[in-house]
C-alpha cells in the first residue's frame, strides 16, 4: 500500500459555488492531496468545474453524487468533461442514497440497488469507450440500455480517458460490488477500524476474487469523526456533540453492521426503538465513551495528523476530516495537520 494520502472536503452551505475556486487553491497551497465535493443541498459536480480551473495538481472527486437520480448517460457527459477540464485529475464518487430520497424526493426508480449499481457502472464504461474511440454503443444490461450515440452528440476522445470509479456504501453487498468493478470505496464516517478490518476488507476481497481483481486495485477512502479543541469546554461539547450524532447514526437498521463488528447490536436495536417512539433526548446516553472512541479520534489540534497515522495508516489510502474545510478559517489548524501526517 502506498503512503496515505490526506484530502479535504469542501461544503455546501451558503455561497459554496463562490467559494469553491478559492477553496480548492487553499487546499492545493496548504499540502492536500485531494479534494472532496459532497451533493446536498446543492449539486455536487459544478463546484468541481471551478476547482478544476483553479488548481494544477490535487485529485477533485464526488463524494458523493447520487448515481440513480441521473441517467448513466448524464453522469457520463458530466465526468467527462470534468476529467478533460482537470487534465486527468477526476474522480467520479457515486452514492446509492436510500429508497426514500430516490423514489419521493427525485421521482425516480429504486429496485436491487446494488445490482443496479454495477449496472450502471458498467454503463458508464461502455459510453466512455464510445466516446474514447466513437466505436458504435451498445450496451444491454439488467436495469440500462443505451444502443444510441450519434456524431451530433458524441463529444469524443480525451487524452486522459481512464476515470477512476469509487462508490460509497455501509453493507457488504456494496463493498462486494466495488471489489468486482471499482476503482475505490468510500467507507462511511460512522465507522470503525475494526468494522472496516472485519466487514470492508473481506468484502471487496470477495468481489475482487469473483472478478479475476486484486483487493489492491480497490481504493478505501474514508472520512474520520474527530474530537478536539483548545480546551475541556470546547472538548467536551465536540464529544457531546458527536455522541448524538452516533446516536441518530447507530439507530439506523442499515448501519447496525458497524455496531455488529464490536459486538453492539443491543445497543443498536434500543436505539432504533427509541428512534421510532422519537425519544431522541434518551438516546445518546446509549453510547458510551468505548463506542465513541471506536468512532472517533480525540486529540489535540497539533496532535490529530500523528493520530490519523496511527489510526488509519496501512488500513485506508485516503483520509479526510468530516469537517468541510473553508478557506481563511483555521488556516492554522489544518496547517498542523498537513504537516502531522508528514
Amino acid at each position: 500500500m502506498s503512503p496515505m494520502q490526506l484530502d479535504a472536503s469542501i461544503g455546501t452551505g451558503r455561497d459554496y459555488l463562490k467559494r469553491a475556486g478559492a477553496s480548492a487553491r487553499a487546499i492545493e497551497e496548504l499540502g492536500f492531496s485531494g479534494l472532496w465535493s459532497s451533493e446536498t443541498q446543492h449539486d455536487g459536480f459544478l463546484p468541481l468545474a471551478l476547482a478544476a480551473e483553479s488548481t494544477e495538481s490535487i485529485s477533485l472527486g464526488t463524494s458523493i453524487a447520487v448515481a440513480f437520480s441521473r441517467s448513466p448517460m448524464e453522469t457520463a457527459q458530466t465526468a467527462w468533461d470534468l476529467q478533460s477540464l482537470s487534465n486527468g485529475r477526476f474522480i467520479l464518487g457515486l452514492g446509492t442514497q436510500v429508497k426514500a430520497h430516490v423514489t419521493r424526493r427525485f421521482s425516480m426508480p429504486f429496485d436491487s440497488p446494488a445490482a443496479r449499481l454495477k449496472d450502471y457502472i458498467l454503463a458508464l464504461r461502455a459510453i466512455w469507450h464510445s466516446f474514447q474511440t466513437e466505436e458504435p454503443l451498445k450496451y444491454e444490461g439488467e436495469f440500462y440500455r443505451h444502443t444510441l450515440l450519434t456524431p451530433f452528440f458524441d463529444p469524443g476522445p480525451i487524452e486522459q480517458p481512464e476515470i477512476p470509479v469509487h462508490i460509497a456504501g455501509v453493507n457488504e453487498r456494496l463493498a462486494t460490488v466495488a471489489g468486482e468493478v471499482c476503482d475505490g470505496f468510500h467507507v462511511h464516517p460512522f465507522h470503525s477500524p475494526e468494522y472496516v478490518r472485519r466487514t470492508v476488507l473481506p468484502a471487496i476481497e470477495r468481489g475482487a476474487s469473483s472478478a479475476g481483481r486484486e483487493p489492491d486495485d480497490v481504493d478505501l477512502v474514508a472520512s474520520a469523526f474527530v474530537v478536539t479543541g483548545e480546551d475541556e469546554r470546547e472538548i467536551a461539547e465536540q464529544r457531546e456533540t458527536l455522541r448524538s450524532q452516533a446516536a441518530f447514526y447507530a439507530s439506523t437498521p442499515s448501519y447496525r453492521v458497524v455496531l455488529e463488528a464490536h459486538g453492539w447490536e443491543d445497543v443498536g436495536m434500543r436505539l432504533s426503538s427509541l428512534a421510532r417512539e422519537k425519544k431522541w433526548k434518551e438516546m445518546p446516553a446509549l453510547v458510551t465513551d468505548e463506542m465513541l472512541s471506536a468512532f472517533a479520534i480525540e486529540a489535540a489540534p497539533d496532535e490529530i495528523g500523528n493520530v490519523l497515522k496511527e489510526r488509519y495508516e496501512g488500513l485506508v489510502d485516503r483520509i479526510s476530516l468530516y469537517v468541510p474545510f473553508v478557506p481563511a478559517e483555521r488556516d492554522d489548524f489544518w496547517r498542523t495537520i498537513v504537516e502531522g501526517m508528514r
